[in-house]
């Protein structure tokens, strides 16, 4: 039944998931056949120093169980369950709502994940609605990794910690995000126009390699 859901949605999708099988721009793909390290500070970072969607912005500690190690559990691929990953950070001070984007980093910054008006901060594995079909993306939050056969793409979770909602959080799940630091930027203005919205941001790496 999966692999009958991963036909429909790749074959109805014309820019949609199967973008992640195309070949990543250098400034933007992480190398498919570089192998990837078990270093601890790589998988929870305590800064964003090194990432240049989020650097100019504080940040705090995001965890996740859905990490067997680097990688992203097999429940929370396409090819999986299709579950979004279990997700805990620590309040952070002066934030009343978080926005979470899941990003494909191999392949043109394709938006796994897209959740705001978020208030708890421990978040189950399954918590995000998925989608399964072209028509359940315009209704879901989540979609799971599904790079091409025989290769590993990097996913990283971003967790916006915001002072106020925003009038809205751009980009889609499902499609690439070509203005996506453009995206991640905006939420720095709240609904009323104010500015210095975005109190800190967390981040999950992680990495996935397709089993088909």
């Amino acid at each position: 039944m999966r692999r009958f859901l991963s036909i429909i949605l790749i074959g109805t999708l014309a820019l949609g998931i199967t973008a992640c099988a195309k070949e990543p721009a250098p400034s933007t793909a992480a190398s498919e056949n570089t192998e990837v390290t078990t270093d601890a500070s790589a998988e929870d970072p305590v800064d964003n120093s090194d990432d240049k969607f989020v650097s100019a912005y504080p940040a705090f500690k995001v965890t996740s169980e859905s990490l067997d190690g680097k990688y992203w559990v097999e429940a929370c691929a396409f090819e999986g369950e299709n579950v979004s990953p279990q997700l805990s950070w620590e309040s952070v001070e002066g934030a009343t709502t978080y926005v979470i984007y899941m990003v494909d980093l191999t392949a043109y910054d394709f938006i796994h994940w897209k959740s705001d008006g978020i208030t708890e901060t421990n978040l189950p594995q399954g918590w995000a609605s998925s989608a399964f079909s072209r028509g359940d993306i315009y209704h879901a939050d989540y979609v799971g990794p599904n790079p091409p056969s025989g290769s590993t793409h990097q996913y990283n979770i971003y967790v916006f910690a915001l002072k106020a909602p925003v009038e809205r959080v751009k980009g889609s799940i499902g499609s690439q995000a070509l203005k996506l630091q453009e995206f991640m930027d905006g939420l720095d203005t709240d609904a009323d126009g104010n500015t210095g919205n975005i109190v800190a941001v967390g981040r999950v790496v992680g990495y996935y390699s397709a089993k088909s």
